[in-house]
């Protein structure tokens, strides 16, 4: 996750850029907080995702294969 700093400045420049637009510099910013923004996100979702078995009500795992092998990638699992 984000510090609470950058997230606070990529909501200020999305308002600023709503209202009144950016200049260079600020929107090389943004597009670079929005970057750093998605790599922590994907990171945490995949993470999260190599954590999950999903089974169905008779209780078989019907985790997707995919994902599956991904889990097997993972050296804690």
């Amino acid at each position: 996750m984000l510090p609470k700093d950058k997230l606070n400045r990529i909501n200020a420049l999305a308002n600023k850029a709503k209202k009144v637009g950016l200049n260079e510099a600020e929107a090389k910013e943004q597009s670079a907080l929005r970057k750093e923004y998605l790599e922590t996100f994907r990171s945490s979702m995949l993470t999260t995702l190599k954590g999950v078995t999903i089974v169905d009500p008779k209780g078989n795992d019907v985790t997707p294969e995919k994902l599956k092998k991904i889990q097997n990638k993972d050296p804690l699992h």
